[in-house]
């Protein structure tokens, strides 16, 4: 579903699923003012659609503290298509983002440690056609994370 197809009410429900998706169908048409009909239909064609998913986000101080680890990776530009594709084929790796400027591509994942994510590193992604470097950042404590915009909680932790 592109984002044209989305109209104001759309973007309105999704607006108040996103600061709690537990509020009920009638709660949403209450504060609306449409009819819990009407809503129930958005929902089930803004899923349809693939336009809203609904998942369950765990805090990940609840699981053992992981580490969100930022993988920097430079690459051959004619690699990166296909990079992208293989590093979101790797369960620990949540978040994967072609970029412009200082790295190519940018995975992002939570590990269990610095040494299992060095690991991954070693073991697989240095290896991937077109990987020239990797620079690994741990996040050493977030200020904002709005978790009704991106979810990067993915597998469990290495």
């Amino acid at each position: 579903m592109s984002k044209a197809r989305l109209d104001a009410l759309d973007r309105q429900i999704i607006e108040l699923l996103g600061r709690d998706a537990r509020v009920s169908n009638r709660q949403i048409a209450t504060d609306l003012r449409v009819t819990e009909g009407t809503v129930r239909t958005r929902l089930k064609r803004l899923q349809q659609h693939r336009a809203i998913q609904f998942a369950v986000v765990m805090d990940p101080n609840m699981a053992g503290s992981p580490t969100l680890v930022m993988l920097g990776i430079h690459a051959d530009p004619r690699c990166v298509p296909q990079l992208t594709q293989k590093l979101a084929g790797i369960p620990i790796i949540s978040c994967v983002v072609r970029l412009l400027g200082r790295y190519s591509v940018l995975a992002m994942g939570y590990f269990a440690d610095l040494e299992a994510a060095n690991e991954l590193v070693r073991a697989t992604i240095l290896s991937l056609p077109g990987v020239r470097q990797v620079e690994i950042s741990l996040v050493a404590s977030s200020f904002k994370y709005q978790v009704h915009m991106a979810r990067i909680i993915g597998g469990q932790p290495c």
